[in-house]
């Protein structure tokens, strides 16, 4: 795992990234605003704790990738 693999601009997989670590950034100026009755206080939270998993989720499949080289690129 290399943590400078997370930034590859010609990969949607950066781009989906990006997009969701803003919307996390909505969700938690949304949390911090206003303020909500329990439902839907229970409804952001949980769409903002789903949507930082999924950001998540891509940045390591983006620091684990090999960058197109299997094992056969090594010379082994």
């Amino acid at each position: 795992m290399k943590l400078s693999r997370l930034f590859q601009p010609r990969n949607p997989a950066f781009w989906a990234m990006i997009a969701l670590n803003v919307l996390s950034s909505a969700f938690a100026w949304i949390l911090r605003s206003y303020p909500l009755k329990p439902l839907g206080l229970a409804l952001v939270a949980s769409l903002a704790l789903a949507n930082a998993m999924l950001g998540m989720w891509f940045a390591w499949r983006l620091a684990c990738e090999d960058g197109g080289k299997g094992s056969a690129g090594r010379g082994m």
